[in-house]
C-alpha cells in the first residue's frame, strides 16, 4: 500500500480535523507523496494564520475511502511537485459551526476548509505562477 501524507488539526485529539480545500460546494483533500512536501505546504498555511496542521501519514486507499464515504474529492500531490494553499480562508470552518462530518478514518471528524473560488486571478495565471516557483526548486 502506498503512503501519503494528510494535514490534521489538533492530530490525535478528540477535536481532530482534516485539511480540505473548497471548491465551489465541493471540498477536496490534499494527498502529498512525499512528507517534506506536505510540511512545506502546512508553513505555507501557518503563514497565512491558519491553524497549525500536522502532515499525518496514512494508506493513500484508506484517505479514498474516507474521501468516497464523506463525499469529497482528493487530489494527490506528486513529491517535488509545489502546491500553494489559496490566498483567501473561508471566513468560518465547518467545525468552528459545529457541524459534524462523516469521519476521518478511525473516527477522525471535523474539518478546516480554504476557499479557492475567492481569487481574483484566472487559473491560467496561477498555472503560470506555480511553473514558475515549481522551476525554482
Amino acid at each position: 500500500m502506498a503512503k501519503v501524507y494528510v494535514l490534521l488539526f489538533n492530530a490525535r485529539t478528540e477535536n481532530e480535523g482534516i485539511h480540505t480545500l473548497q471548491m465551489g460546494s465541493r471540498n477536496k483533500v490534499l494527498m502529498f507523496e512525499s512528507e517534506d512536501d506536505a510540511t512545506r505546504y502546512a508553513v505555507l498555511l501557518e503563514a497565512q494564520d491558519f491553524p497549525s496542521p500536522t502532515p499525518e501519514p496514512f494508506d493513500r486507499e484508506e484517505i479514498e475511502a474516507f474521501c468516497r464515504e464523506a463525499d469529497y474529492d482528493y487530489e494527490v500531490i506528486e513529491e517535488g511537485k509545489l502546491a500553494i494553499p489559496p490566498e483567501s480562508n473561508v471566513e468560518e470552518t465547518d467545525w468552528e459551526k459545529g457541524e459534524k462530518s462523516q469521519g476521518i478514518p478511525q473516527e477522525r471528524a471535523k474539518e478546516y476548509n480554504q476557499n479557492q473560488e475567492s481569487s481574483d486571478m484566472p487559473g491560467d495565471e496561477l498555472d503560470r505562477i506555480r511553473r514558475q516557483l515549481e522551476g525554482l526548486l
